[in-house]
């Protein structure tokens, strides 16, 4: 396997270039031939919340038995009181929550953007750049790129051939930066929450299945009201992303972003959209997708 320094950048070949138009009308990256979306998805699939802190109950104290009428202890007959049971204690006042603040991560360092060396493989580069985040290594050479491609088509099981979520999601737990898992949410408000609070909880990048399912990006980190960490109700604000097919783009979905770029939800709706294809069964309802690391036991 090839290995590049994580500064090293490739230029884009005239060849890829003069295959753009033909490859964006193509669909690009996934052979998926998704129809168009419907307004709202039925069910999703998501991974269970994290439940909301609640304060420890306070210790329990009964402190001397409560003397009867007739002297006697309870539960004692007979026997003399020799002091004043011993009050309980009042639990204190649960402590005031601070109020939110702003908050920002991000998990992309400079060398980690690897451009797709063809149309197709936007899934092996967005395993690279996934690895890159997670681990010290820079796989950033055209060889390990289609290494991680062929892996991932051949664990997609797709009709139409090539690599769609399931092998990507696959192959990231394959190459041992998992756990992951394909999951779709039924609303892009919901989307992306579960995606800010998991890179938050594992420190690891989510995979965004982009174009109803037909591109790959990754996020890297995020801006929100508050940190999801401390906070159950949050707005996402930010959003960074990495998208392998930078600087082309796509003439029906828009411009690919610069990479590590800032991108507001208006922004990624564009072209961060529901996926409700039923061509090929991904195992998870209509919906908006994510690749989406999960804490392990």
């Amino acid at each position: 396997m090839a290995s590049n320094s994580r500064y090293h950048r490739r230029s884009v070949s005239p060849l890829l270039i003069l295959g753009l138009v033909a490859a964006l009308v193509a669909g690009a990256c996934s052979p998926e031939r998704d129809g168009a979306p419907t307004a709202a998805a039925t069910t999703a699939v998501a991974p269970t919340a994290e439940p909301a802190r609640t304060a420890e109950p306070a210790p329990s104290t009964t402190g001397e038995p409560a003397p009867t009428d007739d002297g006697a202890t309870a539960g004692e007959p007979g026997a003399q009181a020799t002091s004043k049971p011993t009050p309980s204690p009042t639990a204190p006042p649960p402590a005031a929550q601070a109020d939110p603040e702003p908050f920002a991560t991000n998990l992309y360092r400079k060398g980690d953007f690897v451009a797709q060396y063809t149309f197709e493989w936007c899934v092996g580069a967005s395993l690279q750049m996934a690895l890159n985040m997670a681990t010290e290594d820079s796989r950033t050479s055209r060889a390990d790129q289609q290494r991680l491609w062929e892996m991932a088509r051949d664990t997609s099981f797709s009709p139409f051939g090539g690599a769609n979520p399931r092998g990507w999601t696959a192959v990231l737990n394959d190459v041992g930066i998992g756990p992951y898992e394909l999951v779709s949410l039924p609303t892009f408000d919901e989307a992306l929450t579960v995606a800010a609070e998991a890179i938050r909880a594992t420190k690891r990048p989510v995979g965004l299945v982009m174009w109803r399912g037909r591109h790959a990006w990754v996020m890297s980190g995020f801006e929100s009201s508050a940190d999801p960490r401390a906070f159950d109700d949050f707005d996402v604000t930010g959003i960074r992303v990495l998208d392998p097919l930078y600087p082309h783009g796509s003439t029906r979905w828009g411009k690919s972003p610069k990479p590590n770029s800032l991108v507001s939800p208006a922004t990624l709706a564009t072209q961060f959209v529901l996926r409700d294809s039923t061509r090929v069964n991904l195992g998870v309802p209509p919906g908006y997708l994510l690749v989406l690391p999960v804490a392990g036991d």
